[in-house]
């Protein structure tokens, strides 16, 4: 597993509904998508749920590194991104653990992502604790799945989650998001439905 996300981060007078059109009319293009876990087009809004920015980040969390790569840069379709926004920095981690929680068979409407520094001294022990979190977190009622990832560039964790309908209150997430859609073409391959 191997997860990207790129923010396109837009003026704070910007006119979201641009991008809700733009997903409606274009989301599905990648809902057969091979080698593609998921691609979760989500937005955050500003002054929504504490967004200090308006934001498109679509997430995905790829099954093969070889199709992420096409995506990016052999034509396979970021291009639209590039040509309409200009080229973001596109920000990758190495995957740890996924999990379907028990809102599976829901469509999610939210999501959530947390990025923690990894410590120097403790790393295994650090990254151990976390996978286990990511499991309690992935029975929690809402959750549809859950993924841990690492960044050894930067060296933190990232838990992404996507929720059923709304990120609970007092989660620890660091950025919360509306799921505008989900492709998920290859989620199966990735994590058994709960």
């Amino acid at each position: 597993m191997y997860a990207k996300q790129y923010e396109i981060t837009l003026p704070a007078d910007y006119d979201m509904g641009i991008i809700r059109e733009r997903v409606a009319t274009r989301g599905h293009a990648l809902d057969d998508r091979a080698g593609m876990a998921l691609k979760a087009y989500v937005i955050r809004e500003r002054g929504v749920d504490g967004s200090p920015v308006n934001q498109y980040a679509p997430f995905y969390l790829w099954n093969d590194t070889a199709a992420m790569s096409d995506f990016l840069v052999g034509g396979g379709g970021f291009e639209g991104i590039v040509r309409d926004f200009g080229r973001p920095v596109v920000r990758h981690w190495a995957g740890i653990a996924a999990e379907a929680g028990p809102a599976w068979g829901a469509v999610p409407r939210a999501a959530s992502r947390r990025l923690t520094p990894l410590p120097a001294e403790g790393l295994t022990e650090a990254v151990a604790a976390e996978t286990a979190a990511l499991s309690e977190c992935a029975a929690r009622d809402g959750v549809h799945t859950a993924a841990l990832a690492v960044d050894p560039h930067h060296w933190q964790l990232l838990r992404f989650v996507l929720w059923e309908d709304a990120v609970p209150p007092g989660d620890d997430a660091t950025e919360r998001y509306e799921v505008l859609h989900l492709s998920s073409p290859e989620l199966t391959e990735l994590v058994e439905p709960a």
